[in-house]
């Protein structure tokens, strides 16, 4: 099933939803449970807490309902105002660096990174303040970046706990899917130090929904298509990741404990504007949007800080 957090309105508050796309509508998540006399959450992380038990129950929930007893808790898809689906992780988001092989190259080319692959994954973080919605505006600070990059990824996210946990088991562990924008200030690097490049504010937009695993049950065969002002960028495929998904939950749960509601994006494929020539960054004025089906479109415009 496709998850949203939105809005009805601008003074409301994010609520938990879920997209039927027969009507083109969302449904209210805890207002449905209500109607059937169910307890449900009404936020995502509350959801994903549930684990498969919620999302069962709500497969079944939605299933056995009528029409009508849908429509009586929605609005149109069309009136919803849609915030990231996460609005506010309880963790930094887990960034996977280096991880297509002609990436790695056109880092090395032009970002003094190494041209050897990486032979365990390259974990970096982005705090919770990084997070913006489908349609929020990236801040380009100018007195800090002249080299603000995008980078088109699928996000993992963990629905179970996961500790030392194997690549065979590795996908029993995730809830979902989503795209982030992993936005890089090239020139922010401090010592080999990647946070202050990447963990400025609005830097991981995300969205616009999570697409649970039991409906996208092969994460490594999906196109992500990166566009800037409508011109393409970045064309690649997560078949081609040096590590997939099953190595990296087993790679970070070695080490840290992956918890409910815990996000990684899973590293960008080549044609990066560092790695262009020649390059090219973003600056006002610009939009950028990243498409993975069919989890949709994540589109940002930038905008001066």
């Amino acid at each position: 099933m496709k998850l949203v957090t939105y809005r009805a309105n601008t003074e409301a508050e994010g609520r938990l939803g879920v997209i039927i796309s027969d009507f083109d509508i969302i449904v209210d998540v805890e207002s449905l449970g209500i109607n059937f006399g169910i307890d449900l959450p009404k936020t995502m992380l509350e959801f994903i807490d549930l684990g498969n038990i919620g999302v069962k129950a709500l497969d079944k929930i939605i299933k056995e309902s009528a029409v009508t007893d849908l429509v009586t808790c929605s609005i149109p898809f069309e009136n919803a105002i849609l915030l990231a689906p996460i609005p506010r992780p309880r963790k930094n988001i887990f960034g996977i660096g280096l991880n297509y092989t002609e990436h790695v190259a056109e880092s090395a080319r032009t970002l003094d990174t190494s041209k050897e692959l990486p032979q365990k994954c390259v974990i970096f973080s982005k705090p919770p303040t990084t997070v913006i919605a489908n349609g929020d505006p990236i801040k380009h600070n100018e007195e800090i970046t002249q080299q603000m990059d995008w980078e088109g990824e699928l996000a993992v996210i963990i629905g179970k706990k996961a500790t030392k946990v194997s690549k065979e088991k590795a996908l029993d562990h995730v809830f979902g899917y989503t795209i982030i924008n992993d936005i890089s200030a090239r020139d922010c690097r401090r010592s080999g130090q990647w946070i202050v490049s990447k963990g400025q504010d609005t830097y991981a937009p995300m969205g616009p929904m999570i697409i649970t695993a039991d409906e996208l049950t092969d994460p490594h065969n999906l196109d992500i298509i990166t566009k800037v002002n409508g011109i393409e960028k970045q064309n690649g495929n997560t078949k081609f990741m040096l590590f997939n998904v099953n190595a990296i939950i087993e790679d970070i749960s070695e080490c840290i404990s992956l918890e409910p509601g815990d996000i990684i994006a899973t590293g960008t494929p080549a044609g990066v504007g560092a790695g262009r020539d020649p390059q090219e960054f973003m600056f006002p004025g610009d939009v950028v949007e990243i498409t993975i089906e069919p989890i949709g479109t994540l589109k940002n415009p930038i905008v001066k800080a």
